[in-house]
């Protein structure tokens, strides 16, 4: 094999790669596009959970912040008799 063959080969190499480098860019992007829906309902709806658990969380240390003032109270009324 000559130099000329060699140098030639690498240029087709470097082309080849090039085109498969590009090909993979062009197909990721096109997955993204098409998982931007996806995800942006799937978002939606665990942006909706979260509220809802945030509510729940809430209604619960409500509950728990009741029962130990009532605790409390009952406590104070007791050594008050």
């Amino acid at each position: 094999m000559n130099p000329f063959e060699f140098v030639l080969i690498i240029i087709a190499m470097v082309f080849g790669f090039a085109l498969i480098k590009n090909r993979m860019a062009s197909r990721d992007a096109w997955d993204a596009q098409g998982r931007s829906a996806e995800d942006s309902a799937e978002t939606l709806r665990l942006r909706d959970e979260v509220r809802e658990l945030k509510e729940r969380i809430k209604v619960l240390e409500r509950i728990t912040v009741e029962k130990e003032n009532t605790l409390a109270r009952e406590i104070d009324d007791l050594r008050n008799r």
